[in-house]
């Protein structure tokens, strides 16, 4: 429950209900900043894992701070929470990896259904379907789609940073003789530790002591880990090119192949939105306001449109950042908090060539640990019912086997509702469970065809 204090001095505490929920302007403003130094990896992260499906570097340097910047205002302006918003850690790697690198969509295409999605979840946040599909979606899958991502993020950290090396016989582990490797074990344990002490930039430090560290650090060939640009600071321009840069016709001609990906697209915007943004509101004490609830239409319609609008200027979907809990913590309570982060990622678009230096050592442990920081949800799954285990444990296993995660969608909603049926559950034979049993079926008869699956 909100509480009236004082009385609002100046228009921007009238506009934000700064006074009236309990803050101050110079208290939204450390908030801000706070939020901004745990999400700031994302500037560099996020165009690493882009970088996988072909899309230039510099050009997702900048359409990650374009994206953070409109959704964080699309927040703080609609709904007025201090929410923060960037391009998500699951939906880029699925974008990458899955949709470009593993099923060869283009990028263009890729785009398509990532405003196709964001599209969905506007509509679906202006009426009451949204608390229905809440309730309608199995938590055991839903946790598996979480959990087996994060598996794949951690794979993919370990690929990156060389602890992980590819043999005759699937993977090994790396070479302890190489610079390289140590560099990276130590970020792991840096980051870890960083983490555990609950320093709110800890994984941005992390990435810069471990860039700075690569400037000494040579590898096997003699090279040194890190390059370093002969400028830190240059003006930003926009990749225009990336504009609009979608495909319908490709997406229409393959739309077997991407309709499940989209509603993934879709869906896992809407719970990690759902999940996060609940989380937030209630840590923050924003319940209730003026007789409404804080967390309302306006709150979701903002979270999607950020992601149509994401992309429209290139990148993968945009969702509320669980990041932004540090920033509650440090007496954040409206969106001026999204305002002060999105002004901070703008001012941050001028330090793009160093961005651009980051080797993949530094971001690998990153990457390492936001995946396991995923795999956490194992321990909400419920071990009373063989439907609430082993449907997610079979989504982790087939992604982390064979890196294929649609397939371990796929066979897990299957598995799901088999169980379910041989359980006699009738209630969990949702309308909304069936359909994407339905929809999934023919997802796993093209990609067999096309040898995929």
């Amino acid at each position: 429950m909100t509480q009236e204090v004082g009385h609002p001095d100046g228009w921007i505490d009238r506009y934000f209900h700064v006074t009236r929920r309990g803050s101050t302007l110079g208290r939204e403003l450390v908030a801000g900043l706070t939020t901004f130094g745990a999400m700031a990896y994302i500037m560099i992260v996020n165009p690493a894992i882009m970088a996988l499906a072909g899309l230039g570097r510099h050009d997702m340097i900048m359409t990650t701070i374009a994206a953070a910047v409109c959704g964080s205002l699309l927040m703080a302006l609609m709904a007025n929470l201090p929410i923060a918003l960037a391009p998500a850690m699951s939906s880029n790697l699925v974008f990458a990896q899955i949709v470009v690198a593993q099923m060869g969509i283009a990028p263009s295409v890729a785009f398509t259904m990532v405003l196709i999605g964001g599209v969905a979840f506007v509509g679906l946040s202006l009426t009451h379907w949204r608390q229905r599909i809440v309730l309608g979606f199995p938590a055991p899958v839903r946790n598996g789609i979480h959990c087996a991502i994060g598996a794949f993020i951690a794979h993919i950290g370990m690929v990156s940073g060389g602890l992980a090396v590819k043999g005759g016989q699937g993977f090994s582990f790396g070479s302890l003789r190489d610079p390289a490797v140590l560099l990276c074990l130590g970020g792991v344990v840096l980051a870890a530790a960083l983490q555990m002490l609950r320093i709110p930039a800890g994984m941005l430090v992390s990435i810069v002591v471990l860039t700075v560290a690569g400037c000494f650090v040579r590898t096997a060939d003699g090279a040194t880990v890190t390059h370093l640009p002969s400028s830190c600071l240059e003006w930003p321009h926009y990749p225009t090119g990336m504009l609009l840069s979608f495909d319908f016709h490709g997406f229409l001609s393959h739309i077997g192949l991407v309709l499940p990906v989209t509603m993934y697209f879709f869906l896992g915007d809407f719970f990690d939105a759902t999940g996060t943004m609940m989380a937030i509101t209630r840590r923050a004490g924003l319940t209730v306001e003026d007789g409404q609830p804080v967390l309302g239409r306006a709150a979701f319609a903002a979270d999607g449109a950020a992601s149509v609008i994401g992309s429209v200027l290139g990148t993968s979907t945009v969702s509320a950042y669980l990041e932004s809990l540090v920033g509650v913590e440090a007496g954040g309570r409206t969106g001026l908090v999204g305002v002060t982060v999105a002004a901070l990622f703008l001012l941050s678009s001028f330090l793009w060539p160093i961005i651009t230096a980051v080797p993949a050592v530094a971001t690998a442990p990153v990457l390492i640990l936001v995946g396991l920081g995923m795999l956490s949800d194992m321990g909400r799954m419920d071990l009373s019912e063989s439907g609430g285990l082993l449907a997610p444990l079979l989504m982790i296993l087939i992604t982390v086997m064979t890196g294929n995660f649609m397939v371990s969608l796929a066979l897990g909603l299957l598995l799901y509702t088999a169980l379910a049926i041989a359980g006699r559950r009738w209630a969990d034979l949702t309308p909304i469970l069936l359909f994407l049993d339905a929809v999934f079926v023919v997802y796993l008869a093209l990609a067999s065809g096309m040898g995929e699956a």
